[in-house]
C-alpha cells in the first residue's frame, strides 16, 4: 500500500504517520490472514476425513472462516489506506495553491503600499 511516492519537499504530517501505521496494520492483517489459511490448509490436508468430525471439523471451519474475515479486512483496510493517501494528497495540493495564492496576494498588497508611497 506504499501507493504514490510521497513528494520529498513536503514535511511528514500526522496524516502521513498515520497511513504509515494503517500500512503496517494491514501489512500485519495480511500476513495473518496468509497464516492462518496455512494453518487450515494443512489441518485439512494431513487430518484424514475420518478424524475431521465433531469438535475438530468446528476447528477447522472456524480457522476457514477467520481466514477469510481476515482477507477481508485486509481488502477493506488496502482501500481505506488508498483513499486516506488520496486525501492526504489533496490536501498537500490544496495547501500548496493556498500558499501560493497568499503569496501572491501579499506581493500585490506590497505593490499597492509601495504606489500609494510613491
Amino acid at each position: 500500500m506504499a501507493g504514490k511516492p510521497k513528494n520529498p519537499s513536503r514535511g511528514t504530517t500526522t496524516l502521513d504517520r498515520t497511513l504509515e501505521k494503517s500500512e503496517q496494520v494491514a501489512a500485519d492483517v495480511r500476513r495473518a490472514s496468509d497464516n492462518l489459511a496455512v494453518v487450515s490448509t494443512v489441518l485439512e490436508q494431513e487430518l484424514p476425513d475420518e478424524v475431521q468430525v465433531g469438535e475438530v471439523a468446528q476447528a477447522i471451519e472456524h480457522t476457514t472462516q477467520l481466514e477469510e474475515k481476515l482477507a477481508k479486512s485486509a481488502e477493506r483496510l488496502a482501500e481505506v489506506n488508498a483513499a486516506l493517501s488520496e486525501e492526504i494528497e489533496k490536501r498537500f495540493e490544496v495547501t500548496a495553491e493556498r500558499d501560493e495564492s497568499q503569496a501572491l496576494a501579499d506581493k500585490l498588497k506590497a505593490q499597492m503600499r509601495s504606489e500609494g508611497a510613491d
